[in-house]
């Protein structure tokens, strides 16, 4: 009986070996590891040793900074999956966090102010709300005027970011205390420490995992990426999956919306200024094919991760913070190069099967 569970365990380990996400851990760890060394040691309030990498404020700190923009990553997966693109997360990232607090701003007057648990809600709601119309308003103009998904979200980005400029006047607007006591909370840990945003983007990556694996819908989504005529043929409703995709992705840009307003205090316009470059960079080192059919938001999230360690390593060995974009578009051109090479030999593989 012991025979034939032999090839089953081998065929496990040599999908987990192979596999995109193997390769990102082991590259982080690798990363990690290098920091580890080289980082130098301090020493703490307590008089003990403390390593500049290796400890747990920067550890969170870094996956953090990552969570805002992963959270957004997962969101973009779905649309590069299914054959899209969008550059306007960034935009919305921004109109969605100054409507949130100029709108708190305008309900909590002198005469009495908002109940903590209701501000939280309604933040939660406006940022989630403003994130869904403006991928509503993306993903129906994308079906709608049939243009190519690059022009209609170029398009959009200015808009909308242009929308919160005027709406703000250029000003950075607080955001109630009781927004960043929730972002902040340290939920049993030690004060210093905030893992809210840490575990937001683990919820949100293993919701975007199970609904683009185990669903209907997300099964739908690769379809349609991977042969739109197929998929048209099959019975897909091609433009309803379509418009679905940019409706997540603004979902998952108010999710960070909310919490890095949260988290930070304060929304402006200039926020999350030049984010789509590290969401579409997470999803691309993650492995997502901007062809098409092929992603995972587990992925996306490793990849934001790794470029966040990127960041921090620059910092670390007190590089200029120029090299960051450097690095960031050369690792781009790698995945997308990496990525046609694997297409073009399984090519060859089906073919000579």
């Amino acid at each position: 009986m012991a025979e034939p569970r032999r090839p089953a365990s081998r065929s496990i380990l040599h999908a987990i070996l192979t596999s995109q996400q193997t390769g990102l851990i082991a590259i982080i760890l690798v990363l990690g590891a290098v920091m580890t060394m080289f980082a130098g040691s301090h020493t703490d309030a307590h008089g003990a040793v403390v390593n500049n990498f290796l400890n747990s404020n920067t550890l969170i700190q870094v996956a953090t900074d990552a969570s805002f923009f992963a959270i957004m990553a997962v969101g973009a997966t779905f649309v590069i999956v299914s054959g899209g693109i969008d550059l306007s997360v960034g935009a919305v990232y921004a109109l969605a966090g100054v409507l949130m607090a100029l709108t708190l701003r305008a309900l909590d007057t002198p005469d009495g102010t908002l109940a903590p648990g209701l501000a939280v809600l309604l933040g939660a709601v406006i940022c989630l709300g403003v994130g869904t119309l403006a991928g509503l308003l993306n993903g129906a103009m994308v079906v709608a005027l049939d243009v190519h998904p690059f022009i209609i979200t170029l398009g959009t980005m200015w808009v909308l970011r242009g929308i919160s400029f005027v709406s703000s006047h250029a000003e950075s607007i607080l955001a109630p205390t009781a927004l960043t006591s929730f972002a902040k909370a340290p939920l049993g840990l030690p004060r210093t420490l905030a893992p809210v945003p840490m575990l937001s983007m683990l919820v949100v990556m293993i919701v975007g995992e199970l609904y683009l694996t185990r669903t209907v819908m997300g099964r739908h989504i690769v379809a349609v990426g991977g042969n739109p005529e197929a998929s048209r043929f099959s019975g897909l409703r091609l433009g309803r999956i379509r418009v679905s995709v940019y409706v997540l992705a603004g979902l998952t840009a108010g999710i960070a919306t909310f919490l890095g307003a949260s988290f930070y205090g304060s929304a402006s316009c200039a926020d999350a200024n030049g984010y789509e470059l590290y969401v579409i960079a997470s999803t691309v080192v993650g492995g997502t094919s901007l062809s098409g059919g092929k992603g995972s938001a587990v992925s996306a999230t490793l990849g934001a991760i790794l470029i966040v360690l990127i960041r921090q390593a620059i910092r670390t060995f007190h590089l200029d913070q120029n090299y960051e974009w450097i690095i960031i578009g050369l690792a781009i051109i790698i995945a997308v190069v990496l990525d046609r090479h694997g297409t073009r030999l399984l090519n060859r593989r089906l073919a000579a099967q």
